[in-house]
């Protein structure tokens, strides 16, 4: 699986992709300021942990790189149901350099698109706090559509914060 975008390559996520940059992302605050990997102190045993749990799943955990430098900037997961022909989709544009440079769009639809064509997935989700601008925006452009809120399911920055779930289906259809 290689899937590349206009910007972006995605390859799966391998062991030697566990470098600095890579754990100084998930350890950046302003980087995981929406997720709940705030939470945890990342280190070179823990995501090699992480690594591991996709061996052997039908699940992606993917880097992202530019495709002009060849330089990773962020990683992406899908968490594939089989049974039910669903994918749950995830991304971190780790690199805040790119930040609002098109590249986590191009391969949030590479993705995406390569879930739903290419697998043949029937749906594909994704949720995010209703406080990541930056998260709508990417969710809109590219065709998911809102089915439903988790209402102040979280707190971020002490306040409650709703969670806001997406899909996109194959065959188009909304809902």
């Amino acid at each position: 699986m290689r899937p590349e975008g206009r910007l972006t390559e995605l390859r799966p996520f391998k062991a030697g992709d566990i470098t600095p940059a890579y754990i100084s992302w998930l350890n950046d605050p302003t980087v995981v300021r929406f997720s709940n990997q705030r939470f945890t102190a990342h280190t070179a045993e823990s995501s090699a942990k992480y690594f591991n749990g996709f061996a052997d799943s039908p699940n992606h955990f993917l880097i992202i790189r530019r495709r002009d430098t060849g330089e990773a900037i962020g990683t992406m997961t899908a968490y594939v149901s089989v049974p039910h022909g669903t994918a749950d989709m995830g991304i971190l544009v780790g690199d805040r350099r790119v930040w609002g440079g098109g590249f986590g769009l191009d391969a949030w639809r590479t993705l995406l698109e390569w879930l739903l064509a290419e697998r043949g997935l029937r749906k594909v989700t994704a949720g995010t706090l209703d406080c990541n601008e930056a998260m709508l925006r990417l969710i809109h452009k590219s065709g998911m559509h809102h089915e439903a809120t988790r209402r102040a399911q979280e707190i971020v920055e002490g306040a409650e914060r709703n969670i806001l779930y997406f899909a996109r289906f194959r065959d188009g259809r909304v809902g």
